[in-house]
């Protein structure tokens, strides 16, 4: 085709164009493949090592690494377990109750003690005291109206928990508010820990009317910083540890079919669960980290 374009007799002035356009189209296929294929430094977001998991995990949410056994704890949506995940190909299912069932929604484990986010705000505590016995404690979420998040991670600097909105009613399109659990006093901050500018997300990546509902986050151990999913916009955001979003990542919808957990072990390699999502297993990708610093 581009063949019989060039043997036909042009213009010059139409053929300085038609290159020219050409050029342009070009230019910005190689821009958008290189953006989408881009990865934060240490990583390769494309390449991950897949563990399918078993049908009871189908709708794993919250995760955590387990550093004295290298495995990953993790929970269910609406089913008070907490499972066990070793990391091999044929991975180990161990499991332990501490809930009849909720909305439940991130995991984090602090101290020996295990904190889970519902989708309301609610927080619960818990402690095994024996495999067959818990202690727990809830803490009820006080800002009115009607919110929901999946999004629970520990900050290490300020040692609080942050809860960060999926749809909160304070929040506009163009906001996102993360509040805050202190665990020195264990009570809710009054007021918020920050907010997410989504206009800064859409100029980094050059889109418009994003709706960016993050499901899963976690603070990175080497960087200190934030790297947020949302699951509906198969984006990463990677920010400072108040929110302020300084890249954005295109990942693979095939991949990354519906995040809804994200930890880190402390070398820096990222582990991130998936929903079935009604297509296939569900699973756990693991992206091991190569340090750029000397």
């Amino acid at each position: 085709m581009f063949n019989n374009v060039f043997n036909a007799t042009i213009i010059p002035g139409k053929l300085i164009l038609y290159c020219l356009v050409l050029s342009i189209v070009s230019l910005g296929c190689n821009t958008e493949a290189k953006r989408i294929a881009e990865s934060p430094k240490g990583y390769n977001l494309n390449k991950p090592s897949v563990l399918k998991l078993p049908s009871a995990l189908d709708e794993i949410s919250g995760i955590v690494y387990y550093p004295k056994d290298r495995s990953v704890l993790a929970i269910n949506d609406e089913v008070g377990w907490l499972y066990k995940i070793h990391l091999k190909d044929d991975p180990d299912i161990q499991k332990w109750k501490y809930s009849n069932g909720a909305d439940f929604e991130d995991l984090v484990l602090y101290d020996s003690i295990f904190y889970v986010l519902e989708s309301n705000g609610n927080i619960i505590r818990f402690k095994f005291i024996r495999p067959d016995s818990v202690d727990t404690n809830e803490f009820i979420f006080p800002a009115p109206g009607k919110n929901e998040f999946e999004i629970l991670y520990h900050q290490p600097k300020t040692n609080k928990l942050i809860m960060l909105c999926k749809d909160c009613e304070i929040d506009n399109k163009n906001s996102l508010t993360a509040y805050s659990f202190n665990l020195d006093s264990m009570a809710y901050s009054p007021s918020p820990a920050f907010v997410i500018d989504i206009r800064k997300i859409e100029e980094l990546l050059d889109e418009k009317r994003l709706r960016f509902k993050p499901s899963a986050a976690a603070i990175h151990p080497i960087t200190g910083e934030l790297y947020v999913i949302s699951s509906i916009n198969k984006v990463l955001v990677v920010a400072d540890i108040n929110g302020t979003p300084r890249n954005v990542y295109k990942i693979d919808p095939k991949l990354y079919k519906q995040p809804e957990g994200m930890t880190f072990t402390s070398t820096g390699d990222m582990i991130v669960s998936n929903e079935s999502a009604d297509i296939g297993a569900a699973n756990i990708l693991f992206f091991k980290y190569k340090s750029t610093t000397k």
